[in-house]
């Protein structure tokens, strides 16, 4: 049996029709630069997400260029993230000139811990260094413990770039200061939030767009003056900035789509539940699962406490099940081999030196198996038998 890792082809036919026809109001309108499709997503994104403003622009790696630039970062200013993710979040740091901070991160959810963020502030506040920014990574469909981290960046008055490439639609329960607990969405809990609409992503376009969205207006316009080369108005350039600007082909696209990421994400998860199932039932099992941290919290249920852009496994003999299930005719992948301070480019900057155990570890034994919506019962059975008999053998 076949099992691609992702299929886009279920999703790309149901909607083909309506598809079209966005992008065929796109080239008669003649309008190919930002435009009233950019302005409607940018309005749809953000009421979805529970954000003030949507910023349209080319990428989630240019939604954290743009991000960083605009808070105008210095040659060596500090900026605290993860070592485990994919290369945009620290590439963006090191292209304004700034220098990572990295923290380990949390063995069960491969987010960045907030108590390794709380050493690293506490040791550098007493060094008289000043770090100027954080960029959680909301990793593989879950929120970082966003309850901590932003108490940790008001204690320090650090602003907080949420890196949601992988998250639009997950949420964080978020603890008010009256006891109560809000719900809120990746993205929409720090100074900004960056979402990537690569393919792949739970909401996917079909090239390069990403999303920024904030609630402090000040900055969104600071923000799209950066996304347009700087420039405010019309060829006055008081900064340098970027061509970010998102196609409005991509979105069209993206209008159409949206309506029907809760559906998908809920699908998602009935995989999850799924797999967890056949799972369960295997004896002797060496797979560990990925867990939903917040499904406990209150009203969890109805929530988007994890919406699995990845399903991603921690095994023993990694490489050789991966092998395994390719020649099975089972997509997987490796999210990520190399974390970021272990990359050959950063032995330039000495980070390969340093020592992060946790991310190292998730390195070497995380494996995400196909979760894609359209995913069927009878396909996740074989990939759980394949497994199984992996080890069995």
């Amino acid at each position: 049996m076949n099992v691609p890792l992702l299929d886009l082809h279920p999703q790309t036919t149901a909607l083909r029709e309506e598809i079209l026809q966005a992008i065929s109001e796109v080239l008669d309108s003649t309008q190919y630069i930002l435009g009233p499709k950019v302005a409607k997503l940018e309005e749809e994104v953000a009421t979805y997400c529970g954000a003030g403003v949507g910023i349209g622009v080319s990428s989630g790696t240019d939604a954290l260029l743009a991000a960083l630039m605009a808070l105008e970062l210095r040659q060596g200013d500090l900026v605290l993230t993860t070592p485990y993710s994919f290369f945009a979040t620290v590439g963006a740091i090191l292209r304004v000139g700034a220098q990572p901070v990295f923290a380990d991160i949390d063995a069960e959810t491969f987010n960045i811990d907030p108590d390794k963020m709380a050493e690293i502030l506490a040791e550098d506040a007493k060094n008289g260094r000043k770090i100027k920014a954080i960029i959680p990574v909301h990793l593989f469909g879950q929120c970082a413990d966003m309850g901590r981290i932003m108490a940790l960046a008001e204690q320090y008055e650090i602003p907080v770039i949420e890196d949601a490439a992988q998250a639009i639609g997950a949420e964080y329960p978020l603890l008010e200061q009256d006891g109560t607990t809000v719900w809120h969405k990746a993205g929409a809990m720090g100074l900004v939030g960056c979402y990537s609409f690569f393919p792949s992503k739970n909401l996917g376009c079909l090239g390069d767009g990403g999303m920024i969205v904030s609630s402090d207006t000040i900055f969104t316009e600071t923000l799209r003056c950066y996304r347009n080369h700087g420039a405010k108005p019309k060829y006055y350039h008081a900064k340098i900035g970027g061509n970010f600007r998102l196609d409005p082909l991509q979105a069209a696209v993206l209008s159409v789509k949206l309506p029907h990421l809760e559906e998908w994400h809920k699908q998602r998860q009935a995989n999850s539940r799924i797999y967890h199932e056949l799972f369960a039932g295997l004896p002797d099992n060496p797979v560990v699962l990925p867990r939903a941290i917040y499904a406990d919290s209150p009203d969890a249920e109805s929530h988007n406490h994890h919406i699995y852009n990845q399903f991603v496994i921690r095994v023993p003999c990694r490489d050789a099940l991966r092998q395994h299930l390719q020649e099975q005719g089972v997509g997987c992948e490796v999210y990520y081999p190399v974390c970021l301070h272990q990359q050959d480019c950063m032995r330039t900057y000495g980070y390969n030196e340093i020592s992060l155990p946790i991310a190292e570890q998730a390195a070497q034994d995380s494996l995400a198996l196909p979760i894609y919506p359209e995913l069927s019962r009878t396909q996740q059975e074989y990939v759980v038998q394949v497994i199984a008999d992996f080890y069995r053998s």
